[in-house]
């Protein structure tokens, strides 16, 4: 009996030895549930990461998806994939995507100022560049009525973007319409080398051969046909006085009736739609510069634009069609045409000295040019510019020529 107690005893320690105390029980207790506790604030940090990158990839999404009035290329592609869904239905087309750099620009050619030597350029470079150009071929009605004005500019305005617009038209004032105003751009050149150049092309043609002027004007009789322009100016026949010879400016002051009349107003009101209307005016003696200078400001449309102009087989394509049979008038008759152009020579000198600064501007040198009123000069008007091509007649046959050597991207 006493032995038994003993073993019983002696047993209850070690009994009790294996078993922890109770404050050492609650401190493990403590211990396991700051695990516990510790496990899950580790998973849920890297959640909270997960989220905000989430986040921030959906803001960003949303923000691309605004400035480029559409959703992102992949998104369409995961709807392609997966099927169409009803969110146009509900929602309607998505904004059109808006274009980084001008796509709408109008290039109201003046008559004899290398228009056909552009117009050639820009077909090239549209089907390079892949812009649409709509070259008009009304080449006599440069006044519209008020309601040719809304349709001419109606069907401009319908043109898919980016598009370039050509004709020989007076300028178009879209806002007075409220039909948004795109970009204009022109070249000009020296009013009474345009107006020699004109002369005698109506009369002789070019080196292309007799045709191009029969069929230009096949009522002018040879009386006309040979008439001495010295004669013609001197004696003041109707094609060497004004209005005929105040050309120019009427393509940049507009519709308005007091756009074709010499004087003061014309020729302001032409200076202001230059400068809040058009991105540049040049001028033809520095074509090549003009040529740089939209390269610069409207790369979509003319990048690549001096390479194609001084290549010899593009160089050909204007050898045939200077004008023939012009000369310089007397110095007598020049000094009378120079006061009847004053106002175009005004304007003339305007727009070179807004060209020589645009030029400054973009960091191309200036040639500097003698004044327009110098004898020398007066001397000198017919012979100093090059003949560029001329209008925009049998367009199609040089085309062909011109894409025989273009190199396609």
């Amino acid at each position: 009996m006493m032995v038994m107690m003993k073993k019983n005893s002696s047993s209850g320690p070690l009994h009790s030895s294996n078993q922890p105390p109770n404050h050492v029980r609650e401190r493990n207790n403590r211990k396991y549930s700051l695990l516990s506790a510790v496990v899950p604030l580790r998973v849920s940090l890297r959640g909270y990461g997960f989220c905000m990158a989430a986040l921030f990839l959906f803001s960003f999404g949303s923000l691309f998806y605004q400035l480029n009035g559409g959703p992102p290329k992949i998104l369409l592609d995961i709807r392609q994939y997966l099927g169409e869904s009803t969110y146009l239905d509900d929602h309607g087309p998505p904004a059109p995507r808006a274009l980084l750099f001008p796509s709408q620009v109008v290039y109201n050619r003046v008559g004899k100022c290398g228009s056909r030597t552009v117009v050639i350029l820009l077909r090239l470079l549209a089907e390079k560049h892949q812009f649409n150009l709509v070259s008009s071929d009304i080449h006599n009605k440069t006044r519209l009525t008020k309601h040719e004005q809304v349709d001419l500019m109606k069907n401009i305005s319908n043109i898919p973007q980016p598009f370039l617009y050509t004709r020989h038209v007076h300028f178009l004032n879209f806002t007075r319409f409220r039909i948004e105003q795109p970009v204009y751009i022109n070249i000009i050149r020296d009013p009474i080398n345009r107006f020699l150049s004109n002369y005698f092309f109506r009369r002789f043609g070019d080196w292309r051969g007799e045709q191009n002027h029969l069929v230009r004007t096949p009522g002018m009789k040879d009386d006309e046909r040979y008439l001495d322009i010295n004669v013609c100016i001197l004696e003041n026949y109707p094609e060497c006085s004004n209005p005929r010879v105040f050309y120019i400016i009427p393509y940049f002051c507009g519709q308005h009736p007091q756009c074709r009349e010499p004087g003061v107003w014309a020729l302001e009101r032409a200076k202001q739609n230059v400068q809040e209307n058009y991105l540049l005016v040049g001028v033809l003696e520095e074509l090549e510069d003009v040529l740089l200078l939209l390269e610069r400001l409207l790369p979509h449309y003319f990048t690549g634009v001096l390479n194609i102009y001084k290549s010899p087989d593009y160089k050909k394509m204007g050898n045939m069609t200077g004008t023939v049979r012009k000369h310089t008038p007397t110095l007598e008759a020049l000094q009378v045409l120079y006061q009847r152009m004053r106002y175009e020579y005004d304007f003339y000198n305007f727009i070179r000295d807004q060209f020589h600064l645009m030029k400054k501007k973009i960091g191309l040198r200036s040639v500097s040019r003698p004044p327009a009123h110098s004898l020398a000069f007066l001397r000198e008007l017919a012979l100093r510019t090059a003949e560029p091509l001329d209008e925009d007649e049998e367009l199609e046959a040089d085309l062909e020529d011109a894409n025989s050597w273009l190199v396609h991207p």
